[in-house]
């Protein structure tokens, strides 16, 4: 596949004002590219999983006043949706891009993943890099540096998981919009392919919870 990567115009269509303007630019400069991203890592992701992946393109169709302040692709073993199944994102928000492993609040295994990430929290904490980032609200830029994850901080994060509705966790990288690699296409490419490599540990221990409940 020949990708050419994110340019500075893509990252600046979430300052674009108002929801139909904004709409326009992402449909017209992001989306076509995620669709891209769908295409190249949804035949990787079956392969990886060993289950057929499908990718879901991010919509907004719900949206009436605010305009999105992010969109995506998202990976799942369904071609009816994905909100509801662990999965992997690919987005931008206006300050980075974002490449994720995510379980998210609407989730009915957020429970039982929490207990079984909790049980291996040593071997999570020693896989996850330095370099990669936590989040508890997949509508939030912010995130958590892993190497301000320490056992408290993790057993804080899954037992929110657990015990609060709402509750969601996400982990993967940020790369900040003017980083050079972003328009590199091939070199981007390579580093979201090695971070789904490295977040498959994750998404194999919800795996494992969802297909055993």
């Amino acid at each position: 596949m020949s990708f050419n990567g994110f340019s500075k115009d893509d990252f600046n269509v979430f300052t674009i004002q108002g929801l139909e303007a904004r709409m326009e630019g992402i449909q017209n400069h992001i989306r076509p590219k995620l669709e891209q991203l769908g295409e190249h890592f949804a035949p990787t992701l079956s392969a990886a999983t060993g289950e057929e992946m499908y990718y879901h393109t991010a919509k907004h169709a719900r949206r009436t006043v605010n305009p999105p302040d992010d969109t995506w692709v998202a990976f799942a073993n369904s071609n009816r949706g994905y909100k509801k199944l662990p999965h992997f994102q690919i987005g931008l928000f206006q300050s980075h891009l974002f490449v994720w492993f995510a379980v998210i609040y609407e989730s009915p295994i957020k429970q039982e993943f929490a207990d079984k990430i909790a049980d291996h929290q040593k071997e999570i904490l020693k896989q996850i890099p330095n370099h990669y980032v936590w989040s508890t609200d997949h509508t939030k830029p912010d995130a958590i540096p892993h190497t301000e994850v320490d056992v408290d901080k993790f057993n804080e994060m899954t037992k929110r998981l657990k015990d609060v509705k709402k509750a969601e966790l996400l982990c993967g990288i940020h790369i900040p919009h003017d980083d050079e690699i972003l328009q590199d296409g091939e070199a981007l490419l390579s580093e979201m392919d090695r971070t789904f490599h490295t977040l498959m540990p994750l998404y194999e221990y919800a795996r494992g919870v969802y297909v055993s409940s």
